[in-house]
């Protein structure tokens, strides 16, 4: 059975259960003015940084600085979130100071949940995503106007900070790296000319086309052995004639000069073939010495090349350094500094004690409602008629039998002595 049906045993339900209902308004209502007053505001401020293109196209001075701006930016965000850099920020603003008993590691976890950081992708109608951020928004939360306004600015000054320093010292890096390499492999052809010199000195092929030299070299002393040749015949030629025509002391004075001319002719003769089987050798060991020298030759110019494409990239490594030094290059700069918030974002506090009100009404109407139900009792003839269909003959009021109880005024005055209020009578 139903105990409310119309409207006047809803008036009879609330009559009966006014004690319950204002005690779990009231309760309700004392809860959602603490939970309200609780409740703490919270601000937020976002400064907005814009990722700036190079100011020089990269076609004429490209830039050292591998990898997207999503994936620097991720690794900048990794670094500012370090629990060295929160405790930085922190300790220099005085945050939480209104919770002493928070530990460090719970300050960091607020903070790294207070902040936010976005990135907007470079969008070009035709090309695919490529990793290029052009709008990098920073939030934070805090509980008051001003700090939410410095916490922004903070994390968008060291990110800039961070940005700024890292493209410098990757493209410091970069050139430290070439330039070392550049000049390892200068001193490595410096010693491989130095090789390829002293093996020539060695082997007497300083000059380029020295085989050819000693060739021609070794037929000029052909032919001057064979002017020797010819010119001992002659001698001995005259020496028979002087022999046969010439008296014997002339003949012996002739002949003694013949034979020192012979000699001298058979010292130059000895010295050419000496000269002759040097350079013969020597001629014998080219093969050799060609092959060692191809060798040396080769090596020197694969060094040559790695230099050349060293030297290059030194090069361009040093432009972009002077790029990055100089902010010629990719950087960030504040389009939007962070503002100091007018209005919190959580909701109000007068709002939510009146919603609990509202809340605490439901729950004592709702809590009324079940004690009925627990509780199915025919109270007047209206509703005997309409749940079981009888219509009773006599209707009897509820009659409380207790005494009454005087009132908190009758009590008062009977304190102070006046005989009337006691219900008593004089005889």
């Amino acid at each position: 059975m139903g105990p409310i049906h119309t409207l006047d045993d809803f008036i009879d339900m609330l009559r009966r259960r006014a004690r319950l209902i204002v005690q779990v308004i009231v309760v309700g209502c004392l809860i959602s003015v603490l939970y309200a007053l609780s409740q703490q505001h919270m601000y937020t401020s976002t400064e907005v940084i814009q990722i700036a293109r190079p100011k020089i196209a990269d076609d004429l001075a490209p830039s050292t600085v591998a990898g997207s701006s999503a994936r620097r930016l991720q690794l900048i965000e990794q670094r500012l979130t370090s629990r060295s850099s929160m405790l930085e920020i922190i300790d220099g603003f005085g945050l939480y100071a209104e919770y002493p008993d928070l530990k460090p590691s719970e300050m960091v976890d607020r903070l790294r949940r207070a902040v936010r950081i976005d990135g907007i992708a470079a969008a070009r109608e035709g090309f695919a995503d490529d990793g290029t951020m052009s709008v990098l928004s920073i939030t934070a939360e805090m509980p008051t106007a001003r700090q939410a306004q410095l916490v922004a600015h903070e994390f968008a000054r060291r990110t800039i900070d961070l940005s700024t320093t890292t493209r410098i010292e990757q493209a410091r890096e970069t050139l430290a790296f070439f330039t070392a390499q550049e000049t390892s492999l200068t001193a490595e052809v410096a010693a491989l000319e130095e090789q390829i010199a002293a093996y020539r000195n060695t082997h007497d092929v300083s000059l380029p086309g020295s085989v050819e030299f000693r060739r021609d070299e070794i037929a000029s002393i052909n032919e001057a052995l064979l002017d020797l040749d010819r010119e001992s015949i002659l001698i001995r030629h005259k020496a028979d004639q002087v022999q046969r025509s010439e008296r014997a002391a002339t003949a012996k004075r002739k002949l003694a000069d013949f034979d020192e001319q012979l000699n001298t002719l058979d010292a130059q003769r000895q010295l050419l073939q000496g000269r002759k089987a040097e350079l013969e050798q020597s001629i014998e060991t080219t093969p050799e010495v060609d092959r060692e020298l191809g060798a040396f030759e080769r090596q020197l110019q694969q060094l040559q090349a790695e230099l050349d494409v060293i030297s290059a990239r030194r090069t361009g490594a040093e432009v972009g350094f002077r790029l990055e030094a100089e902010r010629q290059a990719e950087r960030l700069t504040v389009i939007e500094q962070a503002a100091l918030p007018d209005y919190p974002i959580t909701g109000s506090r007068k709002r939510a004690a009146l919603s609990g009100g509202m809340l605490s009404v439901m729950v004592a109407l709702a809590l009324a409602y079940l004690l009925e139900l627990r509780n199915p009792v025919i109270r007047t003839a209206k509703q005997m008629e309409r749940e079981i269909g009888i219509v009773p003959v006599v209707s009897i009021p509820f009659l409380d039998a207790r005494p009454a109880k005087p009132s908190r005024w009758h009590r008062l005055r009977a304190w102070f002595g006046n005989p009337a209020d006691t219900g008593g009578s004089a005889v």
